[in-house]
């Protein structure tokens, strides 16, 4: 089949089994690559289309396609959606669902009357998951939220490193890895963690030019509150107000309905048929507005969403991103505001500040060093006396220290010779500085965000690595500049225009004498803010730079 005789395939494919009128050419360029058997990394906006991009192809390859993802209420979104449509048939594969459910989804494949099958990453670290998996022949496999793979990435989840030995137990078909966000370095451990092969990328870019960014600053947390609700009540629904606290979504949702809205409160301390019913709820059209943590967000692919709103200032901008894409997916005009208090942030330090227990690490090396087996991670918990999560959570970052080993089958670990029990505790403190530095990185650059005197949009994508060439427009920064063009401070501190002539480009490799290896996310004609492996986001003066000779080429 000649490459316009599969384009029309596709596109008739997508027409008569789908109902979509047309694809974009990102899209046809991704699903042509995968029926060509290579490896895809998508990074396009939230709402673009990003599932179509394996939904389509898995009609033409023959075989099921399997769908990793992170979120139960995600996947259950995505197969009503399948099932929507004159597609196949779509199943899920999860914990929460008993066990006669799962079993008519393994059969629904066995026997082809389904042919997507979406699994969390933790099913593909059993045993009998990849065992009948095997016996199926994959035609794809597809990791949704790729981000989750990535240290860089704002929710990483340990478990997707287990992916790419999955994928190669499968027979290894083309692995597709899909993402709304994912700067440069993100982008990178997802090729490298995922071991795609020769990756063909596609990227239309972050940018959601529909909604219109603002910040609102203030100075005393009652005015900020106050201001928080009336404007909730006021703004035009459906819409989310997420908040820092599970105390606040209440507080705020009850306040809403005092006011009439038509609203409730969405956090990880409810019950789960609460949650679902909430969710539920929000995708049918009542309630109107959901306050919530950021439990709540991941698998809203709701199209008229008008507002997401924040309450306090989010962790990262990593975070706000993801956030707000949950908006204006129908193409329509949609508002984004932060309300801003600089103080707020210190919540937010005391969030990220977790301490380390540096004697239970010791405490597990020296069982595992004491172990002639591997030993499973609930065993060894049991066996240093110490909890599950705990355990799990000081594992990864000895794991990462490289100095225990994880048996992807059995996720069994073992201690890798060479080191004492204070030497492996002293690298996984170092990891942890390290993660911890960056994270703090971030809080400064979510500060940078909510107090630039420039585009807001140019900020925002500056820090995912992409260049806007000009202001959008279309923040509240852009529009105080519309209303004083001649006089106003918004004139004065118009954004300065990319520096194309300097000595680094977004995107560039470099390296600093104190602080290692880094990449370059944005330049200005003063300045240049680079990522750093070891502590994370710096901001340059790029005088500085010149004249102290702070970067070289990596």
């Amino acid at each position: 089949m000649s490459l316009h005789e599969r384009t029309a395939e596709l596109r008739r494919v997508a027409r008569e089994r789908f109902g979509w009128s047309d694809l974009a050419a990102e899209q046809t360029e991704a699903m042509e690559a995968l029926l060509e058997g290579r490896d895809v990394l998508v990074v396009m906006p939230a709402g673009s289309g990003k599932s179509a991009i394996y939904q389509v192809p898995t009609v033409m390859l023959g075989g099921p396609a399997v769908v990793v993802s992170p979120l139960i209420a995600l996947q259950r979104d995505q197969v009503a959606g399948l099932r929507e449509s004159a597609a196949p048939d779509a199943v899920a594969v999860n914990s929460a669902q008993p066990a006669s459910a799962t079993e008519k989804g393994w059969r629904a494949i066995r026997n082809g009357e389904a042919e997507y099958l979406f699994l969390s990453p933790e099913q593909l670290t059993k045993e009998s998951v990849v065992e009948q998996l095997r016996g199926l022949g994959p035609s794809l496999f597809v990791v949704d939220e790729a981000h989750c793979v990535s240290a860089w990435g704002h929710d990483f989840r340990p478990d997707y490193l287990n992916l790419a030995e999955a994928a190669e137990r499968l027979g290894r078909p083309p692995v597709l890895a899909l993402t709304a966000t994912a700067a440069t370095p993100v982008r990178d451990d997802i090729v490298e963690y995922l071991h795609m092969r020769e990756a063909h990328v596609v990227t239309t870019g972050t940018d959601r030019p529909t909604i219109h960014l603002t910040v609102r600053t203030f100075t005393d947390d009652p005015t900020k509150r106050e201001t928080v609700a009336r404007w909730t009540a006021q703004a035009c629904a459906p819409g989310i107000l997420y908040t820092a606290t599970r105390k606040d979504a209440e507080t705020y949702a009850g306040r809403l309905r005092q006011d009439g809205v038509d609203a409730e409160a969405y956090h990880a301390g409810m019950k789960a048929a609460e949650r679902r019913r909430i969710h539920d709820g929000f995708m049918a059209g009542a309630p109107a507005v959901v306050v919530a943590t950021s439990a709540f967000g991941m698998g809203i692919d709701k199209a008229d969403v008008r507002f997401v709103a924040h309450a306090s200032v989010p962790e990262s901008l990593d975070s706000y991103y993801q956030e707000i894409g949950r908006a204006g997916r129908d193409g329509e005009p949609a508002e984004a505001v932060l309300f801003y208090r600089p103080e707020d942030l210190g919540l937010q330090k005391f969030l990220t500040a977790r301490s380390l227990d540096a004697d239970a690490l010791r405490r597990i090396m020296t069982t595992l060093l004491g172990q002639d087996a591997p030993q499973s991670r609930s065993r060894t918990a049991q066996l240093c006396g110490l909890s599950r999560r705990k355990t799990s959570d000081l594992l990864n970052l000895l794991e990462e220290a490289g100095a225990v080993t994880v048996d992807g089958r059995r996720r069994a670990v073992r201690a890798l010779p060479g080191r004492t029990a204070d030497e492996a505790a002293e690298g996984a403190a170092r990891v942890f500085e390290r993660r911890r530095r960056v994270d703090r990185s971030r809080i400064e650059m979510m500060r940078g965000y909510a107090e630039t005197p420039t585009c807001r949009r140019q900020y925002l994508l500056g820090y995912f690595g992409e260049q806007l060439d000009a202001p959008c427009g279309r923040c509240d920064v852009c529009d105080r500049e519309d209303e004083h063009p001649a006089t106003g401070a918004g004139h004065r501190d118009a954004p300065p225009p990319p520096w194309h002539g300097g000595p680094y480009e977004t995107n560039d490799r470099v390296r600093h004498a104190e602080w290692g290896a880094g990449t370059v996310m944005r330049t200005e004609e003063d300045r240049l803010v680079v990522l750093f492996e070891q502590v994370g986001y710096k901001t340059l003066s790029l005088t500085a730079v010149q004249e102290g000779d702070l970067l070289t080429g990596a």
